[in-house]
């Protein structure tokens, strides 16, 4: 079911010759690793369904998954053709007679595994092109790859810009990858402040979940290796044990079956609830008292600004700018990876705090409110799209 987000112009709704004329449709081509749900596939839908001006958008997904398109509003013009397919080198001059094909106005490639489109893009067409780079998987999460850094600055030396969220990104986009500053831009990511509130809740989201009397904890994430979800289950099991909480694991993916393997082992099987993919995270997310974020890698992630919107208290491992991005309140509450006893006396700590949850969940909202606006996010990536002068006022981390 498609998302019913208005777009702001009847340009989009109803485009007229006379519009054309004063706004011709761009086409953009996106490519995705993946466009099954997560950060970055779900992030660009949401971009897509707000856009101001007339596009057509072909989106290709290289492993074939298209699940996020959900996220995409139904009255948007949205193709998902079907890429080439091969290996390096031959797989260079297919994607450049594909590109040639389709002519579009604009190439976006998004992280690692689009990488190959930006060569072939360099090498062989040269079309407007711009990266994304959003986060590492779970073999690039202590350390740079040489090969892949080799690979980036080959693939992205005539990109027109490099866009990463996070100022650790920037940093290695720059120190490793040899990414000019003046291609480089850090733009962070923003957040639907409407539809993420304190208020939104909804308890039928929890289907056949009760839990008179207890605290939940939980988290919003695909089940990766990098997400490091079983990490998730041994900090918390004491307090599962004891009978202080339960807890909500929103998200689905391969690691599943061996999550559940594990909670079992722990004893905490009937105190976790693995809720699969949930459409309205906005609806799930207030239920929660506190959030939690046990990572090896991530750079901004968007379930973190969902929390905050939604004024909870977050626990966090200490990874990309989670510290950065969230209150100076909650700053204490981010930890190091490894400090797994921490991890669980810190979340005991704010469990027996309802008033400490309480200000921190209200700090995360205002700094939401006053950094992370969607909307903001919007317009520079259109301004990106069509070539423009960034707007005054955009999303920051300090």
């Amino acid at each position: 079911m498609g998302v019913t987000h208005a777009h702001r112009t009847a340009l989009t709704e109803m485009p007229t010759k006379e519009a054309s004329d004063l706004q011709p449709t761009r086409h953009l081509v996106h490519v995705f690793p993946t466009f099954a749900y997560g950060g970055v596939p779900i992030r660009i839908a949401d971009v897509i369904s707000r856009l101001d001006g007339l596009y057509r958008h072909s989106i290709l997904s290289l492993d074939g998954r298209t699940d996020a398109k959900s996220r995409i509003d139904t009255k948007i013009d949205v193709h998902f053709p079907q890429p080439p397919s091969g290996r390096l080198p031959g797989l260079v001059p297919a994607i450049a007679r594909w590109l040639k094909a389709a002519q579009p106005d604009l190439l976006l490639t998004y992280n690692w595994g689009a990488v190959e489109w930006a060569l072939a893009n360099r090498l062989a067409v040269g079309c407007r092109h711009i990266h994304f780079e959003s986060g590492f998987g779970p073999e690039e999460a202590d350390r740079q790859l040489w090969r892949r850094c080799l690979f980036r600055r080959l693939a992205l030396g005539r990109a027109e810009r490099l866009v990463v969220p996070s100022h650790l990104l920037a940093h290695i986009a720059h120190e490793k990858w040899h990414i000019e500053t003046d291609r480089l831009l850090l733009l962070p990511n923003g957040v639907d402040l409407s539809h993420y509130r304190p208020d939104g809740g909804k308890r039928e989201l929890l289907g056949e979940v009760t839990a008179p009397g207890k605290l939940l904890l939980g988290t919003v994430s695909p089940l990766r290796r990098e997400k490091a979800i079983h990490r998730l289950l041994r900090v918390t099991a004491p307090l599962l044990r004891d009978g202080s909480a339960i807890l909500l694991i929103a998200g689905d993916g391969a690691e599943r079956p061996a999550l559940e393997a594990l909670a079992n082992e722990l004893g905490i099987s009937a105190m976790t609830h693995f809720l699969g993919h949930l459409e309205d995270v906005g609806g799930f997310m207030p239920l929660l008292d506190i959030f939690c974020i046990t990572s090896e890698t991530e750079q901004m992630p968007n379930a973190l600004l969902q929390a905050m919107a939604c004024g909870r208290a977050v626990v966090a491992s200490d990874v990309g700018d989670v510290a950065r991005i969230l209150s100076s309140d909650n700053q204490p509450y981010v930890l190091p990876r490894e400090k797994e006893v921490d991890f669980t006396a810190a979340l005991r700590q704010l469990l027996d705090d309802p008033e400490r949850r309480r200000a921190l969940g209200a700090a995360n909202r205002h700094q939401a409110e006053e950094r992370y606006d969607l909307r903001d996010m919007v317009r520079a990536y259109e301004a990106l799209f069509l070539n423009k002068a960034l707007p005054k006022k955009m999303p920051k981390t300090l």
